[in-house]
């Protein structure tokens, strides 16, 4: 690990994980402009680069105002970008964050978010000195509900009727892990 606490440079075995650039812009747009990827977020699907760019910009600025961690996970030795993993929502008085990721579908079933999200959580315990690391996804979301579990989290409480996107109303089912849990990945 290197670079400074808000833009890391975090590799595990397969994989680099490091903050987005402008260059990575239209294979972002390819993977969140698929609807299948964005199934289960809270928001509609990108569409066109200038999202993209926005995003990319929206998660530096983030970044330096110390309130996320947004990072590219990208493929070694390639460098092929397969999604991006997030730890939001930061609180530093009450030491927790959220987790969340994006993956292209292209990279689904590699095992990808397991060792990025490990990497990203050992990271946010140990470098950024989180107690806590929440995570809220659809409960109809069973891949998500399954990573989770294998990272870990513990299914703690359902917010009933939590969004609504394109007029469709869905619950959060909410998820937790402690730096003190016990869990070997």
């Amino acid at each position: 690990m290197s670079g400074e606490l808000f833009f890391p440079l975090i590799e595990t075995e397969r994989l680099i994980l490091r903050p987005l650039e402008t260059d990575d812009a239209a294979s972002l747009l390819t993977i969140f402009s698929d609807p299948e990827v964005m199934k289960y977020w809270n928001t509609a699907p990108w569409e066109g680069i200038q999202d993209a760019y926005n995003f990319i910009s929206a998660s530096n600025d983030s970044m330096l105002r110390r309130e996320s961690l947004v990072l590219g996970i990208y493929v070694q030795p390639t460098g092929e970008l397969a999604g991006k993993c997030m730890l939001f929502s930061y609180d530093e008085g009450s030491k927790r964050a959220e987790i969340g990721f994006g993956l292209s579908r292209t990279c689904w079933g590699k095992g990808y978010i397991g060792e990025a999200g490990e990497a990203l959580i050992q990271y946010g315990f140990n470098s950024l000195g989180l107690r806590r690391i929440e995570a809220e996804i659809d409960p109809d979301n069973h891949s998500s509900a399954k990573a989770l579990e294998k990272l870990g989290f513990s299914q703690e409480g359902l917010l009933r009727q939590r969004w609504e996107i394109n007029g469709i109303v869905s619950d959060s089912a909410l998820y937790g892990r402690l730096a003190s849990d016990q869990f070997t990945p």
